[in-house]
């Protein structure tokens, strides 16, 4: 994807799929978003790797919305987005970046932060 425009939309669009509990709950659409090396630093403090993703029931389910989304290219074929998350599920608010990768055709999540924070 040549144009910011697109490829901001289009990461939004995959960052806000991760969000949902048809994506949070299925190993297969989980395993296909991210990249067999993930890794996060979750709000929780804990480091978590995908496998530990790909577990029954997935990763959860919570109501969250996502806001103030943006991209910083890094390279061709690698993005930082930043975002900011409502948990409403945890009464929680969090600052969130991923680092997205262009790997077999199809961008996939290679890293993610979560921090927990005040509006």
């Amino acid at each position: 994807m040549k144009n910011k425009a697109t490829l901001k939309a289009h990461l939004k669009a995959l960052e806000e799929s991760h969000l949902k509990p048809k994506v949070r709950t299925s190993s297969e659409k989980l395993d296909k978003l991210l990249a067999d090396d993930f890794f996060e630093f979750g709000s929780s403090g804990k480091v978590i790797y995908k496998k530990d993703c790909l577990v029954e029931g997935g990763i959860g389910v919570r109501k969250l919305t996502l806001h103030d989304f943006e991209i910083y290219p890094l390279s061709s074929d690698v993005v930082l987005t930043t975002y900011r998350v409502r948990d409403e599920t945890r009464k929680q608010d969090t600052l969130r970046s991923s680092i997205w990768k262009h790997i077999d055709g199809r961008w996939q999540m290679f890293f993610h932060q979560g921090t927990v924070t005040k509006l």
